[in-house]
């Protein structure tokens, strides 16, 4: 009996493994006896098998279609308002590498102040990259409005086309009045149309020139009524006329030499009607050699309002190439005052 020995070194682990799949066995067997009986909680199963699949699972996309994450290829439209209190960010997968804006709106507002900044990532979806793959760089476009209290000059609301009507004053009617005002718009409709009484007592009516008579003056409106109301039509406009500083004068007012356009000093309007361009030609002048009309014909004298139409008419002939010429003496002198 001394001489018999056992070896259970590699029994042990055998054994040990049988114990393991008898009980794994007797689990499984157990687990679908109970989900025969209807005892498991299948529910609970099913939230369970989809926990463990979910890192399979793409994130969920948002409203819009996008991804919930940032991808590269999303173009980034953020608005810089000073009127906005709450600042908001959209991101649109666009089609291309190039982001272009559809919406008038978004690309220009004719007063406002705001900033337009667009951001592209040119990179492709991470699905498809490459490790290898070197990332492209953003690209910035920055679009701004127009800088508040600059002029538009292709606004025709801005143009406005204004004449008046002079009576004497004084000894011999030797002071000029405003007795009569008119101002029409960029396409000759009537903005502003009174006659106006003067101050001082009228010794001079001056109807062969101004087609003033005392009756249009008996309930006319005050000069510094109708003051008040013509320089707030008047106010941040381009006005037009021809020697327009005498109307001007007479209002007692001095207008913005930058918002100012005078038929009566422009060499190109000249050249156009045949004139040397030096000359000081009248409206009546001009009106006939380039639109072949008659203006300030007959008895009854001037009409303020046809002669405001006409200066607008003769504006518009030269309007391109005169604005181009003032924008580029403007330039110049801006460069000129930087330099000193």
């Amino acid at each position: 009996m001394s001489d018999i020995m056992f070896d259970t070194s590699g029994s042990s682990e055998t054994c040990k493994d049988t114990l393991e799949n008898n009980k794994h066995k007797l689990f499984v067997k157990k687990r679908r006896f109970l989900e025969r009986m209807g005892c498991l909680n299948k529910k609970q199963n099913e939230q369970n098998h989809r926990q463990r699949n979910t890192h399979h699972r793409p994130p969920p996309p948002c409203h819009d279609g996008a991804s919930r994450s940032s991808q590269p290829g999303a173009v980034r439209i953020s608005s810089a308002c000073s009127q906005n209190s709450h600042s908001k960010s959209s991101y649109h997968k666009p089609s291309s590498e190039h982001a272009t804006c559809s919406d008038p709106q978004l690309a220009s507002s004719a007063g406002s102040s705001s900033s337009l900044t667009i951001t592209v990532n040119p990179g492709q979806n991470t699905a498809t990259s490459t490790q290898g793959e070197q990332a492209r760089p953003i690209r910035t476009v920055a679009v701004s409005s127009p800088i508040p209290g600059s002029l538009d000059l292709c606004n025709p609301l801005k143009y406005l086309a204004m004449d008046c009507e002079m009576v004497g004053t004084g000894p011999k009617g030797h002071i000029g009045e405003l007795a009569r005002c008119s101002i029409v718009s960029y396409n000759g409709d009537v903005v502003y149309d009174r006659y106006i009484k003067p101050t001082n007592p009228v010794t001079d009516y001056r109807t062969r020139w101004s087609g003033i008579s005392w009756h249009q003056l008996v309930m006319a409106v005050p000069f510094l009524h109708a003051k008040k109301e013509i320089l707030k039509i008047l106010a941040g406009k381009v006005v037009i006329g021809h020697a327009i500083q005498n109307d001007f004068k007479s209002l007692g007012y001095s207008h913005p030499a930058v918002l100012t356009r005078d038929t009566s000093r422009i060499p190109l309007l000249n050249r156009k009607a045949g004139f040397p361009e030096k000359e000081v030609a009248s409206l009546k002048r001009l009106t006939k050699a380039l639109f072949n009309r008659n203006i300030q014909t007959g008895k009854n004298g001037h009409s303020s309002v046809e002669d405001a139409k006409a200066t607008m008419e003769l504006y518009k002939v030269v309007e391109v190439d005169w604005e181009r010429t003032l924008a580029s003496k403007l330039q110049s002198q801006r460069e000129f005052s930087e330099t000193e």
